[in-house]
């Protein structure tokens, strides 16, 4: 793609003449005269670079740079300014400037430290790659992020995993608890064991307990030869038990009999085999109030509850969706052939404000979707699934602004607190006191 650079210069000799030398060199260049068309233009697409003078006329170039940062993190700056003073050079950098020209602006001079710069963003980009390749190679597509939520699991993994215990992970659905498990396995002292996935809700109860802890021929209708089961095949490695709540009491007992004396029982057989496995269960499920209900028994609730991980939501960890979104554009566009190779800034932002009811699992399949959409090198809003438009919220019959931001105020507001019923904890979302929610409730008519 062109190299795109946002010229933004309030006379008209200079910019039209920037804008020319700049084109013939072969950029995308968009020229502005202030301040607001700057703006206007970073908001309907992303530059890679903005050459902002400092005086303009309806504000500061240096502000403004700090602005369109705000937009497009990945922006880099170059400052015009009449003065070459040590004190500007100094402020121009503490506002995220790469470099600065001093007027009368000399072309060459211009096209060199563009040249520099886009060769230090592309070491620097090929930097975050590597950097980020071996992370997803040593810690796998569970662990990609940098959130406090992700590094508090990553180091309860890290802990669990060095130890070979049972493990008990909770979470939504979608969040990933499989490759957690995975992760553990990886990292564990026995990682070149086997691993094996058993999902406890997919079948009948005494089909579930052969493939788990095996069956003889003729033990079962169907079972025309001995089944070794998941704990024997599995020898020292790790069996994974998805949904474990989902479990039939009998075989509950089973589980609890490997978990306690490390020995199983076939179907159809009366001597006990010797297991050495990891168990790592998951559950969507608060099994405390499982036991309550009489649908899970205690002893193997206080046995798998002693080592437990909860594997937050997407919605407690949206600073990992821009690395996540790059990991899932990599993977599919792969997978594809096809030549996807970024998110534009706008449809960072309009991810990070979905719901995520599906979790990472969601997000998966919205980027996939996406990259097959994806007429061009960058996935765009329009490529995004609707429901992840906001095409379903109604937009404000007014031009007034402040019409307009008290509507957007109220669906935020209903979004939280549909998302959080907890009124405590959803004025800890908004980062608002509690009285202040109240208030907004109030002042802005939200019928709960």
């Amino acid at each position: 793609m062109p190299r795109s650079v946002l010229i933004v210069e309030d006379e008209e000799i200079i910019r039209t003449s920037l804008g020319e030398f700049l084109t013939d060199e072969g950029y995308d260049v968009v020229t502005a005269g202030n301040i607001a068309a700057a703006l206007q233009h970073a908001r309907l697409r992303d530059f890679q670079v903005a050459v902002c003078d400092v005086q303009l006329p309806d504000g500061d170039g240096l502000a403004l740079l700090r602005r369109l940062q705000q937009l497009n993190p990945s922006v880099s700056g170059l400052i015009i300014t009449a003065y070459a003073t040590v004190e500007n050079a100094v402020e121009a950098f503490q506002s995220g400037a790469f470099d600065y020209l001093v007027k009368p602006v000399i072309f060459d001079d211009l096209s060199n430290k563009l040249k520099r710069l886009f060769q230090y963003r592309e070491l620097t980009l090929e930097n975050q790659l590597l950097r980020r390749e071996l992370a997803r190679r040593e810690h796998g597509e569970s662990m990609i992020g940098s959130s406090i939520a992700l590094r508090a699991v990553q180091d309860a993994v890290r802990r669990v995993a060095a130890t070979n215990s049972n493990a008990l992970l909770v979470g939504e659905s979608g969040t990933g608890k499989e490759l957690f498990a995975r992760t553990i396995h990886k990292w564990g002292p026995k990682q070149h064991e086997n691993f094996v996935a058993v999902n406890c809700s997919a079948r009948p109860g005494e089909l579930l307990e052969a493939q788990m802890f095996g069956a003889k021929a003729g033990s079962l209708p169907g079972v025309n030869e001995d089944l070794p089961g998941c704990f024997r095949t599995v020898d020292r490695g790790t069996v994974y038990l998805d949904e474990v709540s989902q479990l039939p009491l009998a075989t509950q007992d089973k589980l609890l009999r490997a978990i306690e004396y490390q020995e199983f029982t076939p179907l159809g057989t009366t001597k006990p085999l010797k297991t050495h496995a990891r168990i790592i269960a998951a559950t969507t499920k608060d099994l405390s109030v499982e036991v309550a209900e009489g649908r899970f028994q205690e002893d193997l609730f206080y046995r798998l509850d002693g080592m437990k991980i909860r594997i937050p939501p997407l919605r407690e960890r949206l600073d990992d969706i821009p690395e996540l979104v790059e990991f899932f554009i990599a993977k599919h566009s792969r997978a594809m052939g096809q030549k996807v190779t970024a998110a534009t800034s706008e449809t960072i932002r309009t991810l990070m404000s979905a719901p995520w009811k599906g979790n990472v699992r969601q997000l998966d399949n919205a980027i996939e979707r996406a990259v097959m959409m994806c007429d061009g090198s960058q996935i765009r809003p329009n490529d995004l699934p609707p429901d992840l438009r906001g095409a379903d919220q109604p937009l404000p019959d007014t031009d007034d602004l402040r019409s307009a931001l008290r509507h957007y105020e109220r669906l935020h507001i209903l979004r939280v607190l549909n998302q959080w019923p907890d009124k405590r904890e959803a004025a800890k979302r908004l980062k608002l006191g509690l009285s202040s929610l109240y208030r907004k409730i109030e002042e802005l008519g939200i019928d709960l």
